[in-house]
């Protein structure tokens, strides 16, 4: 039996900043008698085991931390889970509530994985592109709390000459050699678009030429805010909005090779890495600490939602080919967060590693129903109380005013007087 440190009670009220959160009924969620539980359980399972086995972190006063802690805590003592008590755990633990931003019926989903390059320990002509490690003048956002780990937003900072605290280098001048001579490079690879999207990624599994697998994952960022260069590509209708993915980004860079390095640029967005001991067959760490787990982790926005929130996902998603919707009817868990993850109802879900993971993750761009499982020692009741309404349509307010007496046409309403017609507005030349 766990006896992990204690935590708060559950407080009041639960809310989620521009959500709206409307209950569920089991029996209502189209494909959850289907899904795998089990599977979802284990992945639910690793990420109780810090939940429930830690400190408080401090500052943490959302309810739904101190709500999953005591869930968690059942689960560890529940252990591993067959289907039929996995699905029973997490309907008799939990509540359903469908979760959207206000103002919107469906959320938004994205997809990630872990690319697999060839790389080198040593600059050659052939891997001549390196992969950075923190530099030591890199300095985090102003306000991050000493000790914490690197944040994914806000401006990071070095000192000019003078001592001046101005922004990090961008990623034009990262690439023109403005890290050069610091021995920084953990590796090198064969191209800036590999480099490119293994910082998207945030992790990536190196094959060096001696045969062993370097392991790196996300360490820090330069502080510019990530631009999506398939969104330019689309903008300036260089790829038709229907065709974009990962795959027809790295056409066109193929196909335009003069054009590639100003398109990369525009996303002045710069990623660090530090290296890892995970074995080659081992999944790369998400932010809450543990492995994630392929089909069953995602990512979410880490300034609403708790590490270890179960969401169901209902969504039709292009996972055969671009032109196919595939039924997706899955219990996820957050694990996972990241600088474009913004939301109440938007999650990035995590394929695995490889070309294969890449074509399906890179191909997500979809709209999807998210249901939050919110744990049964929260009220909802009590949620429901504070939950902001929706404004009214504009013929509801119009309806609500006081009309004004309408006179017979040429005459005002107060004084029968005929009056003037309104001039006509001038027109400049």
């Amino acid at each position: 039996m766990p006896t992990g440190p204690a935590v708060p009670d559950v407080p009041r009220p639960f809310r989620i900043h521009d959500a709206a959160l409307e209950p569920a009924d089991w029996s209502h969620l189209d494909g959850w008698a289907a899904d795998d539980h089990a599977a979802a359980f284990a992945a639910f399972l690793a990420s109780c085991r810090p939940i429930a086995m830690t400190a408080h972190p401090p500052g943490e006063s959302r309810p739904m931390y101190a709500a999953l802690h005591a869930v968690c805590r059942r689960a560890l003592r529940a252990g591993k889970l067959n289907e039929d008590a996995a699905r029973r755990f997490f309907e008799e633990n939990f509540r359903p509530a469908r979760i959207a931003r206000l103002g919107d019926a469906a959320g938004f989903l994205t997809g990630y994985y872990e690319p697999i390059v060839d790389g080198s320990r040593f600059p050659t002509p052939v891997y001549h592109v390196p992969i950075y490690r923190r530099p030591p003048d890199l300095l985090p956002p102003a306000g991050t709390p000493n000790g914490g780990g690197f944040p994914n937003t806000g401006q990071s900072l070095r000192r000019d000459r003078s001592g001046k605290l101005v922004p990090y280098y961008d990623r034009a001048e990262i690439e023109d050699g403005a890290l050069d001579g610091r021995h920084l490079e953990l590796c090198w690879i064969k191209d800036q678009t590999d480099a490119l999207f293994i910082q998207i990624q945030g992790s990536a599994r190196i094959r060096l030429e001696d045969g062993l697998m370097l392991r790196i994952n996300y360490d820090s960022h330069n502080g510019f805010p990530y631009t999506p260069i398939g969104r330019i590509l689309i903008d300036r209708k260089m790829v038709p909005r229907d065709q974009m993915s990962m795959d027809r980004i790295r056409q066109w860079i193929r196909d335009n090779p003069d054009g590639a390095n100003e398109l990369r640029r525009q996303n002045k967005s710069f990623v660090f890495f530090r290296i890892v001991g995970l074995g080659d067959d081992e999944e790369p760490l998400g932010a809450q600490g543990l492995p994630l787990t392929p089909g069953r982790s995602i990512a979410v926005d880490k300034a609403l939602h708790v590490y270890g929130t179960p969401f169901f996902i209902q969504a039709d998603l292009p996972i055969d080919s671009i032109t196919t919707k595939n039924h997706f009817r899955r219990l996820m868990i957050a694990q996972d967060t990241g600088s474009a993850i913004v939301g109440p109802a938007r999650a990035d879900l995590y394929w695995g590693a490889g070309r294969q993971a890449g074509l399906v993750a890179g191909r997500l761009k979809d709209r999807g129903q998210f249901t939050m499982l919110i744990p049964r020692e929260i009220d909802p009741a009590a949620a429901g109380t504070r939950m902001p309404l929706p404004l009214p349509r504009p013929v509801d307010l119009i309806a609500r005013q006081t009309q004004p007496k309408l006179a017979p046409p040429g005459r005002t309403a107060k004084s029968g007087v005929v009056a003037a017609p309104a001039p006509k507005p001038k027109h400049k030349p």
